[in-house]
């Protein structure tokens, strides 16, 4: 595929074009001149301003966020897809599933400086501001420049510069341990009900993560210590936003 981010100065590409001061400040920190701005704004405005500005739920990020999470899921499938022809579909969906990780998106959105750019109403936000603006910043450059921009940016940006996928693959992933450790610290009780169904001669678990008498997680798999570790991942991801 044809690279869209050169090593070329960017002044360059576009001496000959005027140039807004925030589309300037928005170039730096993603690499390219945007063309549709507005777009780009509404990727950073964050849902905290709705209550003093008025703001419309529709007119904030989280339309643009459910845009990018969806482009994002597809591109990151097709780069592993490719990258590891030899594994099989468990493989990937568990690699991909670390890949687009609220942690792990968090990161990235503060890697690549989303934060200096982000419009907050308050002065204290959880912890998955950065990785939500990173999926709206992904939806607006897909309805800007298309879907091949878009995986190149994921590719090139975001895969090839900030993160070492082997690091990835051996980072370790156990959310039944982290919630344990958090129900402790909190005081609360939590407890795995667990299901069997069969498929295809096959059969399938599935655990329900009850923590304080409520549901907060399902996870379907072929193994129960899997589907714990599914249900547990769900939850997981709710605390620490």
């Amino acid at each position: 595929m044809r690279k869209l981010f050169s090593s070329k100065p960017l002044f360059f590409k576009n001496v000959f074009r005027k140039k807004d001061d925030y589309a300037l400040t928005l170039e730096r920190i993603i690499g390219f001149y945007p063309d549709q701005i507005s777009i780009y704004k509404q990727a950073f405005l964050h849902k905290s301003l709705k209550q003093n500005n008025k703001l419309e739920p529709f007119e904030t990020n989280e339309r643009l966020e459910f845009l990018g999470d969806s482009v994002l899921d597809s591109v990151i499938s097709h780069y592993l897809y490719n990258k590891f022809p030899m594994q099989d579909e468990g493989y990937l969906t568990k690699l991909r599933s670390r890949l687009v990780s609220r942690h792990n998106l968090n990161g990235l959105g503060v890697k690549i400086g989303l934060q200096e750019i982000m419009q907050l109403n308050v002065a204290r936000v959880s912890k998955s501001v950065s990785g939500d603006a990173l999926e709206a910043l992904i939806g607006a450059i897909y309805l800007d420049k298309g879907y091949a921009f878009a995986q190149n940016f994921i590719e090139e940006k975001l895969l090839q510069n900030h993160i070492d996928i082997e690091t990835v693959i051996q980072t370790e992933t156990d959310f039944k341990s982290r919630v344990l450790e958090w129900c402790q610290k909190e005081k609360v009780s939590f407890e795995f009900k667990i299901s069997e169904s069969e498929t295809k001669n096959e059969r399938l678990y599935t655990a329900e993560l009850i923590v304080n008498n409520e549901t907060k997680g399902k996870g379907t798999a072929y193994t129960k210590k899997q589907a714990e570790q599914f249900a547990s991942e769900k939850f997981y991801k709710e605390i620490e936003k």
